[in-house]
């Protein structure tokens, strides 16, 4: 870690070497991202040991970075606002999650996809610094986890994996090297090729994505028609702003079914007063 300006990493910080080596990684295409891995990082740090000498000086080094950044990004709204910068750490991680997902179902194993998975796991568990995960998210995590590890063992092994659900079976060694982050430059292998209706909806072997989580921009709105008059609270509209803040940070990615997903949501929600 000494490279990114930190000082040695004490052997109490070894869980939270992953998302600092993703930070690093993302610092020029995905600053925001990095950004809430490190404080990621530093909450779990603290939680893991804020006494010993050495891991307090780590802790204070990071944090020295993390201010740093934020002064840096200090016109940014996804560092300025929560709600938005839980919705941008939320499409790249589900970006990570789709681009792996689409080459697992095309059958184009590599390091990059095994590294995708992964660090959209690591991603999800970024979004606690923001509040409780949703079931969707709980199940994104566990699936991508799990795939790392499965493809990972069986191109170690020299086995051919099985393309989409299998079976859950095997748990991802947090210190072995699966290969370098995916290329977010427009290729062959690119998260620019993403489409979100290609994402599974249900039968995760087990595991159930709730269905139209990822529904096409065609799908259409369920969303009734009001009768009388509706009183929203406070909390409604809170929620509304937060779907709409969602599918503004999704159009910047110029992902279409995400923003059109979190509009219905928020429109269902005006014209109901139910999610």
């Amino acid at each position: 870690m000494a490279a990114s300006g930190l000082p040695p990493l004490p052997p109490q910080f070894k869980p939270i070497q992953h998302f600092l080596r993703t930070a690093q990684e993302l610092d020029k295409r995905e600053p925001v991202v990095a950004y809430y891995c490190r404080l990621y990082a530093m909450q779990t740090g603290m939680k893991i040991d804020s006494k010993n000498p050495e891991c307090r000086k780590f802790l204070c080094k990071l944090m020295d970075q993390l201010e740093a950044t934020k002064k840096q990004l200090g016109d940014n709204e996804a560092i300025t606002q929560e709600i938005v910068g839980c919705a941008h750490v939320e499409n790249y991680a589900l970006k990570m999650f789709l681009y792996a997902d689409n080459e697992d179902r095309a059958g184009q194993f590599h390091k990059n996809m095994i590294k995708s998975f992964y660090t959209a796991s690591l991603l999800i568990d970024v979004l606690t610094v923001f509040g409780e995960l949703t079931d969707e998210n709980v199940q994104h995590r566990k699936y991508a986890r799990w795939k790392a590890a499965y493809i990972h063992n069986c191109l170690k092994n020299g086995e051919t994996p099985q393309s989409g659900p299998t079976g859950m079976e095997g748990e991802y060694d947090e210190n072995e090297e699966v290969g370098s982050p995916a290329p977010l430059n427009p290729g062959s292998h690119s998260p620019s090729a993403f489409e979100s209706s290609d994402v599974p909806t249900s039968n995760y072997t087990g595991i159930q994505i709730p269905p139209g989580a990822h529904a096409p921009a065609n799908t259409p709105a369920e969303v009734p028609h009001s009768t009388g008059e509706i009183r929203l609270s406070p909390e409604d509209f809170a929620k509304a702003q937060k779907y709409c803040k969602y599918a503004g940070s999704a159009l910047q990615y110029e992902d279409v079914s995400t923003a059109v997903q979190n509009l219905q949501k928020a429109l269902k929600l005006l014209t109901t007063g139910r999610e």
